[in-house]
């Protein structure tokens, strides 16, 4: 799904407003004593701008123009380095903290997923640490992303949307199809939002196949080990120097 369309960018910060994620993300910089933080796919920028403080270097990075341009308008926004890209716009030994939230390592399908991976390896420093989360490909949570024709009030005027979701291919990509019909203008956008699930397995041999090591995985915000279950992972990983 691109969020290229302004209207898109302000639906998303509607959609996803800050939750425990974004206190456990503040927290895990603190206890590591980040001074250089990269958030990649940081969207709108809404976590991004709330790691910026005094002795701290933080850049939000994200493919999607009309994000950045929201991101860098909102309070705080001047205080990070926004850029518009990919993994491979982080400078290779330079980041104490990578993170992805919001279900970013997700949206990263196939090839793509391996090279950001080495990107990201090659961008952390000695000592240096990825966080990230996944959603549990065996809590089946695809099966309740189908919602019939319904409309709301939206800072962009009357939205009417819809969303019908594909089961996984053999790759373990589910493709969700919104359809958003912004009734004021009679505009009309159907987009379609790719999501790659993998195993816990699958990500620790992905991470170790791109020079990372899993240190850590948790099973919600508040750091619970993983039982192999729990339809959330969180994973802590590092450069095994």
């Amino acid at each position: 799904m691109t969020y290229d369309d302004p209207r898109l960018a302000v639906l998303y910060d509607l959609d996803n407003p800050a939750g425990p994620e974004h206190d456990f993300f503040r927290r895990f910089a603190e206890n590591l004593g980040a001074e250089h933080i990269v958030d990649l796919g940081c969207g709108t920028g809404l976590l991004t701008v709330t790691l910026a403080e005094p002795g701290r270097t933080v850049t939000g990075i994200d493919p999607a123009a009309a994000m950045l341009e929201r991101a860098a308008a909102r309070p705080g926004g001047e205080a990070v380095n926004w850029v518009l890209g990919t993994g491979d716009a982080i400078a290779p030994d330079t980041a104490d903290l990578v993170i992805m939230s919001g279900n970013v390592a997700m949206h990263i399908i196939g090839d793509d997923w391996h090279t950001t991976l080495a990107a990201i390896a090659r961008g952390l420093r000695p000592d240096g640490r990825l966080v990230f989360e996944a959603r549990n490909p065996a809590a089946r949570a695809w099966e309740t992303w189908n919602d019939p024709v319904a409309e709301r009030e939206t800072p962009v005027g009357l939205l009417r949307e819809s969303l019908t979701t594909q089961p996984p291919d053999e790759d373990g990509v589910v493709v969700m199809c919104c359809h958003n019909e912004f009734v004021d203008t009679g505009d009309a956008l159907d987009v379609a939002q790719s999501l790659q699930f993998r195993s816990r397995e699958q990500i620790e041999a992905d991470l170790l196949a791109a020079g990372l090591v899993t240190v850590n995985v948790w099973r919600d915000w508040a750091q619970t080990p993983f039982g192999g279950a729990e339809a959330l992972m969180v994973f802590e990983a590092a450069r095994p120097d």
